[in-house]
């Protein structure tokens, strides 16, 4: 074997040892579903896929069962180290603080179904009878505002949400603070919905999906305190897929919305519905490239290693890895 070749395989070898997570093929992540039954049918499962997903019920048998599994017993874990920290203070008064779990990607690469996926598992544990679901696509700045500031191009990146907005949303929420509102978003109409909110109360699990929610903000010199999304979470889950594929999907995707929701007269995209298939596959691949991919390499896929869980899907949409970080 070539020294260089030998080098190489040494160095991935000891950058391996160190890793803060402990690597399952999917076969062996399977085994860890135990004896947790399947509480979901094939034709519920379908309702959660969103439009070019996929996710099949041995899908959710091999990675989902499990995940569901460890996710109830951190919830567990944290419900009595409440429970003792409230009898430590003399507190046990005070209202419970939700479980919040984030999940973060790349556009296309399937968080919605994730998410939809896992609250449906989790509802139906014993120790878990409430769990709630948002988008922090509810914090972006409405459009008129983003056109304002000439963020449009943007949308999607770090600064065209209202953090402030979505930090003060977290802490009541931690703070265990009753019917916290979240403002909507239409992706029909491709904007935040004026006056709209759905109430979270006191929820045993929230979980909380978006492109950024890993994203750290930039430190103060002075080291005053600035708080990070990412500090409110109890766990959070990061879905990778390589960037061929997730351009693949992003296509695919935006060639079956022209057939489907574009042809909406309220749709935002309407005017994409008229295109030819070279024209759209055109406007498809580049706002991929100018705006998606952009993101993705700048902002979201740096965030990868925070995650407390990584799926790696291969190009079938099949989850291939579950990377777990270490204690």
């Amino acid at each position: 074997m070539p020294r260089n070749v030998k080098k190489s395989r040494r160095a991935h070898e000891r950058h391996a040892a160190f890793s803060p997570y402990r690597r399952f093929p999917r076969e062996q992540w399977a085994t860890l579903r135990a004896d947790t039954p399947m509480t979901l049918g094939a034709e519920e499962i379908a309702q959660f896929v969103s439009v070019n997903d996929r996710i099949s019920l041995d899908e959710v048998v091999e990675i989902y069962l499990p995940l569901s599994r460890l996710l109830s017993l951190y919830v567990e874990g944290a419900q009595q180290l409440f429970q003792a920290t409230g009898r430590f203070l003399m507190t046990n008064g005070d209202n419970k603080v939700p479980f919040i779990i984030g999940i973060a990607g790349s556009v296309a690469v399937g968080k919605s179904t994730t998410a939809r996926v896992l609250k449906a598992l989790l509802a139906r544990w014993k120790n878990i009878p409430k769990v709630d679901l948002i988008t922090t696509d509810g914090f972006l700045y409405p459009n008129a505002q983003l056109q304002e500031q000439g963020l449009m191009e943007r949308k999607g990146f770090p600064e065209s949400y209202n953090t402030n907005a979505l930090l003060e949303f977290l802490h009541d929420i931690k703070s265990g603070k009753r019917n916290v509102k979240a403002p909507l978003y239409s992706h029909l109409v491709y904007d935040v919905l004026p006056d709209e909110h759905t109430i979270i109360d006191q929820p045993d699990i929230l979980i909380i999906e978006g492109l950024n929610v890993l994203q750290p903000a930039r430190l103060p010199r002075d080291g005053s305190f600035i708080p990070f999304v990412s500090d409110y979470f109890d766990f959070s889950i990061y879905l990778d897929a390589n960037e061929d594929d997730l351009h693949t999907w992003y296509i695919n995707r935006f060639m079956k919305l022209r057939t489907t929701a574009f042809l909406d007269p309220k749709s935002f995209f309407r005017r994409y519905a008229e295109l030819s298939d070279i024209e759209a596959y055109e406007v498809a691949d580049d706002l991929w490239k100018s705006i998606n991919l952009t993101n993705l390499r700048e902002n979201i896929l740096p965030t990868r290693q925070r995650a407390n869980l990584i799926l790696r899907k291969g190009s079938n949409h099949h989850i291939e890895e579950v990377s777990l970080r270490r204690l």
